[in-house]
C-alpha cells in the first residue's frame, strides 16, 4: 500500500483524489492546500469534461496541511501528488524530489521550458519514480490511436486533425495568462503533446492565435510540420461562449481508413474501413486520469521508472508550445531549437 499526500486541491487535486480513491494499491493520507475549506473537503470544483469527479472525497481522517513543505517533510509520505498552479510546481517537485518521495507532476510541468529542463535533470538524478500527468497519453481512444499509428494498421497515417475547445474555466488563476501561459500552455498543450507522441517531432510549426480573456493566447490554430508527412494540425481554445461547455475530438485519415473520435458521441471512437458504415470501437469506462495513475503506481510497485512518459518528455513538450509562442507573435512558421537548450 503506497501512501499518498496531494498538495493542491483545486480541479486536478479533486480529480487525483478521486483516482486514488479507487484503488486497493495506495491510500492518500494526507492532503495540504492554503484554503481551510478545500482542505475539509468542502470545496467542489467543477470539472470540464463529462464525468470528471468534482469532490466528495471525504478528508476528514488525513492527516491535513496548510504548508506543502510540512507535508513533503512528513515521514509517511511515499507518493507526492503535485497538482498546484504552474508556476509553483518547480519549487515544490525539487523540494520533494530532495526529500526522496515518489513524485507525480500535473502538467504542465511548468512554466517555462527553462524550469522544466531544470526538474527533468534533477529527476534523472532523483531517488524516487518521478512522472508527469500527461493525461492523453493514457485516455481510452488515444491511447488507441497511438497503437494504430505505430502497428500500421491500416497503413501510414497521411493527416491528423485534433481540436479541444471549451467556454473558460473561470477562477483567478486561469484568468491570468502570465500565470497560466493561457490557453495555449495549460489547455492546447494537451495535444501539442499527442501530436508529439504519436508522429514525432516536427520539423517546424506555423500558429496563429487570439488573446481574449487572459492577456495570453486563448485560442490557437497550429500546423505541425512534417517534410515527408503527415499533415497534422490541432486548434485549442477556453473561449467558447458561456454554456458551450467542452468538446475533444480527432480525425485521422489512414491509406486505407479514417479514424475519428468525439467525446460524448456514442459510439465515441468510430472506423471507417472498406467502403463500409463506420465501425464502433468499444472503449473503457475509465477516464485517463485513472490510467495514469494506475500505470505510475505499478512503476514504483515494480521499481520500473515510466516510460510512457518521461519528465524529460514532458519538458520538450513546453519547448514545443514556446516555440507555437513565437510563431504566433511573428506571424511566420518557426523551426524547433534544438532540445535541452
Amino acid at each position: 500500500m503506497i501512501r499518498v499526500g496531494v498538495v493542491g486541491l483545486g480541479m486536478m487535486g479533486q480529480t487525483h483524489l478521486a483516482s486514488f480513491a479507487g484503488r486497493p494499491d495506495a491510500r492518500v493520507v494526507a492532503v495540504a492546500d492554503r484554503n481551510a475549506d478545500k482542505r475539509r473537503g468542502a470545496n467542489r470544483p467543477a470539472g470540464n469534461i463529462p464525468g470528471q469527479p468534482g469532490g466528495g472525497v471525504d478528508l476528514s481522517s488525513v492527516k491535513q496541511y496548510a504548508d506543502p513543505g510540512r507535508l513533503i517533510d512528513d515521514p509517511e509520505i511515499e507518493l507526492v501528488d503535485i497538482c498546484l498552479p504552474t508556476p509553483a510546481h518547480l519549487e515544490c517537485a525539487m523540494r520533494a524530489m530532495a526529500a526522496g518521495t515518489h513524485v507525480l507532476i500535473e502538467k504542465p510541468l511548468a512554466r517555462t521550458y527553462e524550469d522544466a529542463l531544470r526538474l527533468a535533470e534533477a529527476a534523472e538524478q532523483a531517488p524516487g519514480q518521478v512522472m508527469v500527468a500527461m493525461c492523453m497519453r493514457f485516455w481510452p481512444g488515444w491511447d488507441w490511436l497511438k497503437s494504430t499509428v505505430e502497428r500500421q494498421t491500416y497503413g501510414k497515417a497521411l493527416s491528423a486533425s485534433f481540436a479541444r475547445l471549451a467556454q473558460h474555466p473561470g477562477g483567478k488563476f486561469y484568468g491570468d495568462g502570465e500565470a497560466s501561459g493561457g490557453a495555449l500552455l495549460d489547455f492546447h498543450l494537451h495535444d501539442a503533446d499527442f501530436v508529439r507522441y504519436c508522429f514525432g517531432e516536427p520539423t517546424a510549426v506555423f500558429s496563429t492565435a487570439h488573446t481574449h480573456l487572459t492577456g495570453a493566447p486563448d485560442h490557437v490554430v497550429t500546423q505541425y510540420l512534417y517534410p515527408d508527412g503527415p499533415v497534422v494540425s490541432a486548434e485549442g481554445g477556453w473561449s467558447m461562449a458561456p454554456g458551450y461547455g467542452f468538446s475533444m475530438r480527432y480525425t485521422v485519415n489512414f491509406e486505407h481508413a479514417t479514424a475519428d473520435f468525439e467525446l460524448g458521441r456514442t459510439p465515441a471512437l468510430r472506423v471507417t474501413h472498406g467502403g463500409q458504415e463506420p465501425r464502433a470501437l468499444d472503449l473503457p469506462g475509465w477516464m485517463g486520469y485513472d490510467a495514469e495513475i494506475g500505470y505510475f503506481i505499478d512503476c514504483i510497485t515494480t521499481g520500473s521508472p515510466p516510460q510512457r512518459v518521461t519528465v524529460a518528455d514532458a519538458a520538450e513538450s513546453i519547448r514545443l508550445i514556446e516555440a507555437e509562442g513565437r510563431s504566433i507573435a511573428a506571424g511566420v512558421p518557426v523551426e524547433l531549437a534544438a532540445a535541452g537548450r
